[in-house]
């Protein structure tokens, strides 16, 4: 609860300023009122009016309305907010800063068309344009300093299988978390036989890329233009980022790069690479890159088809079991040594999060690929499909023919089939719990002053009132 609400506060601040509504210059006096001060910052009227603003917004847009006045529940999630901010400084809690100037500079952009000029959107906030980045520039550095604080304090938290057992028989048993309807089934992928042929392909162009770009071509528009991946719409340029937080192929190309220089063609798990080395910030790199996949003929596609539903005729005619067939022929080296049964061990290596105790192979409608989803909800157990295309967790075509295993209806959570559910939410209640704690004991150890005409609010925690 105190979680989600620091949670919802930093994303209304996210987006303070950018197109939102403020009072007129007769009110610039109420608008500089000093509504408290938590530790060395102050919380602004013209700050609360804004946060109130943006929350009635999210609710509007989320559906619901909450009781509780915007700006009373505005001035506890600046409170918390500052107070963050403030003990982050304090604990030398590091963050990633330089990322914000961008972000500033996108949202002003923003502001400025909305307004019809700088000229207007300075008159609007009676301050040059100037003060408006710095105000911004501030807010998204408080906001990102209290992220941080408060996942240094999460992040601590752990639960045991007791603590898990414990929460589970403090449930009510008719307020159990309703688990929905899941899915357990088994794959054979293959990816074309041409993809060497494919692969040339698009060396052979990323080259060509290259070229251009040596010869005077902006790389951020080939970029923009080209690039399959989600950094193409910032002209391929990727957050600041740890040599580890790359791929190896990638990294080991990128870290030979100065600035300015563009790598070879460099192949990973996704695709095919151009790089730039746009700077080095002690071990943070920032780099542009032009991302390009294997593309496939209609013909090269329907031929891996071709071949999966020959494998397909056997098995149902029975010369041949799925389990054999997905052994000597699927290209999928998680479930191939398994019969075919697909988990979630791809998803779980794919973010280094692999625990063994994390794997699951029963998937709810929302956590399946839409292709497969799409097949599976006409299937009865037993049945095996035929071929259709898809798409690897990396964005690598494949065909792919699945078998349905068995359907679990929904029902309420159980310790034993829904364990690993249970011990998210009762972790969650935990974070809550301690986050809670430690906030308390933070607040009673701060400096906080509210004004006198804004305590007579609604506060979900009455330790604000010291």
């Amino acid at each position: 609860m105190l979680k989600r609400t620091a949670l919802s506060a930093f994303a209304a601040l996210a987006l303070l300023g950018a197109g939102t509504q403020r009072a007129e210059a007769q009110q610039k006096f109420i608008a500089d009122q000093v509504v408290a001060v938590v530790g060395n910052s102050a919380i602004l009227y013209s700050e609360l009016e804004e946060v109130g603003r943006q929350l009635v917004e999210q609710r509007r847009q989320q559906g619901y309305t909450s009781d509780r006045d915007p700006k009373n529940e505005a001035l506890e999630q600046l409170l918390l907010q500052k107070l963050l901010y403030n003990q982050a400084l304090i604990d030398s809690v590091q963050i990633q800063t330089d990322d914000i100037a961008q972000t500033v500079e996108e949202n002003v952009q923003q502001m400025i068309k909305n307004r019809g000029g700088v000229t207007a959107l300075e008159a609007f906030y009676h301050k040059p344009v100037f003060d408006i980045k710095e105000d911004l520039k501030r807010r998204y550095e408080e906001m990102r300093y209290a992220q941080g604080m408060q996942n240094e304090v999460e992040s601590k938290v752990t639960i045991t299988p007791g603590e898990v057992e414990r929460y589970y028989r403090s449930i009510d048993k008719d307020s159990l978390p309703l688990v929905p309807e899941q899915y357990v089934y088994a794959q054979i992928t293959k990816f074309p036989s041409s993809t060497q042929e494919a692969k040339q392909r698009v060396r052979e162009r990323l080259l060509g890329m290259r070229e251009r770009i040596l010869n005077g071509a902006r790389f951020d528009m080939l970029a923009r233009m080209y690039s399959v991946d989600g950094s193409a719409i910032r002209g391929g340029e990727m957050d600041p980022t740890p040599k580890e937080g790359f791929v190896k192929p990638f990294a080991d190309a990128m870290v030979k790069l100065k600035p300015g220089q563009i790598s070879e063609v460099v192949e990973t798990e996704y695709g095919f690479h151009l790089i730039e080395m746009i700077k080095k910030d002690g071990n943070l790199y920032t780099v542009r890159h032009i991302l390009l996949r294997p593309v496939f003929t209609d013909e090269e596609l329907n031929e891996t088809d071709r071949v999966l539903d020959s494998l397909v005729t056997l098995i149902r005619k029975g010369d041949l079991t799925f389990e054999q067939a997905a052994l000597e022929n699927s290209d999928d080296k998680y479930s191939k040594l398994n019969g075919g049964l697909v988990s979630n061990h791809d998803m779980l290596e794919m973010y280094n999060a692999y625990d063994a105790k994390l794997t699951s192979t029963r998937f709810m409608k929302d956590e399946l690929p839409v292709s497969d989803y799409n097949v599976l909800k006409d299937m009865k157990p037993g049945d095996v499909s035929d071929a259709f295309q898809a798409q690897d967790m990396r964005g690598n075509v494949q065909s792919k023919v699945i078998k349905l295993l068995k359907i679990i209806p929904a029902h309420p959570a159980g310790l034993k089939e829904d364990y690993l559910r249970l011990e998210s939410l009762a972790l969650e209640k935990k974070k809550d719990t301690e986050f809670h704690k430690w906030l308390n004991q933070k607040i009673e150890g701060m400096y906080i002053r509210i004004e006198p005409e804004f305590r007579n609010g609604e506060f979900e925690n009455k330790a604000w009132l010291k």
